[in-house]
């Protein structure tokens, strides 16, 4: 262990977990960010209106690399890291992350506290003359800065150009509303926590494009031994969401994956059953390998191991290799 690491261990031994009349939420600067850490803190207020939320912005290492595709710069954690420093060295309480910025692995002292009820996972296009998915002409350009999203538009429809996009939802409308991109295809959850789902010309079916893990959840950090926020937000918590979440991330920790390769998984629940779907993909779309498991919901964790197994074992494998071969 590094001397900073160290010394945020010993740090954490005297954070208070007691009760207190202020919390402090860490969150990422975008308007998206800012959005859902300001419902959140109205939620917390429905819940313990003698407790004072504030907010704290912390700007992370993907809000600061924005002219390279997250791929080549580490992936998920880029949107976390600092936020989750912040975490250890207690100099916030808890941080509201989008479920799918989250890697699978989270740093020792810290946990997921709370899962609200997810919003629509689904994947959304916006086409600049309103054209749907299948009726884009031969050779249109697609923004996306995710490969999962490349090679499933790509698999459906090789003749399309899929190119780099990053930025806030905000900067993505403005670049296709200017003309650089004759679509874009953006989580439709974003979209409708601003507002904005007016913009939206066509939901994919998960058929075509499978959600990103956790797409759609909000996932609330804080400190494992932090037994007074665990307690309140514990009443934020949603059974139904937490559970499907739990599924998809024990799929994306057997695969190890991240931003850097195209994996996407789905789980949905109907009475005590849990359905989930996963891919493995090349970033081309050449190659998809995709099966679908169902269970128990107390199996989710499981479940998401099995499917990931399958997935695996059906050449998953060698395409992952080939992927991380290429990045190093």
């Amino acid at each position: 262990m590094n001397e900073q690491s160290e010394q945020k261990r010993n740090a954490r031994v005297s954070l208070p977990t007691g009760r207190r009349p202020t919390l402090i939420l860490g969150t990422r600067g975008s308007k998206l960010a800012l959005q859902q850490s300001e419902w959140f803190q109205s939620r917390i207020h429905d819940v313990a209106p003698d407790v004072r939320v504030t907010l704290r912005k912390i700007q992370t290492s993907g809000d600061k690399i924005l002219d390279v595709p997250l791929a080549k710069i580490g992936g998920k954690g880029l949107f976390v890291k600092e936020i989750e420093d912040a975490l250890l060295t207690g100099e916030i309480d808890l941080a509201v992350h989008s479920m799918k910025d989250v890697p699978a692995q989270l740093p020792e002292g810290l946990d997921i506290l709370c899962v609200p009820a997810r919003e629509d996972a689904r994947d959304a296009l916006i086409s600049r003359e309103g054209r749907k998915f299948a009726d884009l002409p031969h050779g249109a350009k697609i923004g996306t800065a995710s490969l999962r999203r490349q090679a499933q538009l790509l698999s459906a429809r090789p003749d399309l150009r899929i190119e780099m996009l990053r930025g806030n939802l905000d900067t993505r409308l403005r670049k296709l509303k200017e003309g650089q991109f004759d679509a874009i295809v953006l989580a439709a959850a974003g979209l409708h926590r601003l507002f904005w789902a007016q913009e939206i010309t066509e939901y994919l079916d998960p058929v075509v494009s499978l959600p990103a893990i956790g797409q759609g959840a909000l996932g609330i950090e804080g400190r494992s031994d932090d037994v007074f926020v665990r307690s309140v937000l514990e009443r934020l918590d949603d059974a139904i969401t937490r559970t499907a979440v739990t599924a998809e991330r024990a799929f994306l920790q057997r695969l190890e994956g991240g931003c850097q390769v195209p994996i996407a998984a789905y789980a949905t629940l109907s009475g005590e059953q849990v359905a989930l779907d996963g891919l493995v993909a090349g970033v081309d779309g050449k190659t998809i390998i995709r099966d679908h498991v169902q269970g128990h919901s107390g199996d989710a964790h499981a479940l998401g191991v099995q499917l990931a197994e399958r997935l695996l074992a059906r050449g998953g494998d060698k395409i992952l290799r080939e992927i991380y071969g290429t990045a190093q």
